[in-house]
């Protein structure tokens, strides 16, 4: 398969660990970001336990990002679970280059990281919110 970006093994290993840590309250992220000039995908960091308005605002205003959420969703029903979740952060101010970068991508990143449900955010820090990404989970 041809691709675009590489993931690095380093990358891949940070994403398992991410993916199987045992979570029992708040949101976590792991952020990736493509280094245009190398062709690679690299973690840019980590939040344990963060708000997802705090994180909207970690995130650029003119660059995109990948953001892996561990995302505590509670049930009408009164549980909790902790779905993955894939933020596509791709806000229109973006370099032209980069989101075509970013968007081709995309698809090996998803199934890299083995998140079945992508959550696209193209209007910055207003769109990434707690009711926009309960909304989408709970439909």
């Amino acid at each position: 398969m041809s691709h675009t970006v590489d993931i690095p093994s380093e990358l891949k290993s940070s994403l398992r660990k991410f993916r199987f840590a045992k979570r029992s309250q708040g949101h976590a992220a792991l952020v990736v970001k493509i280094d245009k000039n190398k062709l690679i995908m690299q973690e840019e960091e980590q939040y344990d336990d963060i708000p997802i308005e705090d994180l909207a605002e970690e995130l650029p205003e003119n660059s995109p990002r990948y953001v892996v959420l561990s995302y505590e969703l509670k049930h009408k029903d009164g549980r909790t679970s902790f779905p993955l979740v894939l933020i596509n952060w791709a806000p229109t101010t973006c370099e032209i280059k980069m989101m075509t970068l970013h968007a081709s991508a995309l698809i090996e990143f998803q199934n890299t990281a083995d998140v079945s449900k992508v959550i696209e955010i193209r209007d910055g820090a207003d769109g990434l919110t707690k009711e926009v990404i309960d909304a989408k989970l709970l439909s």
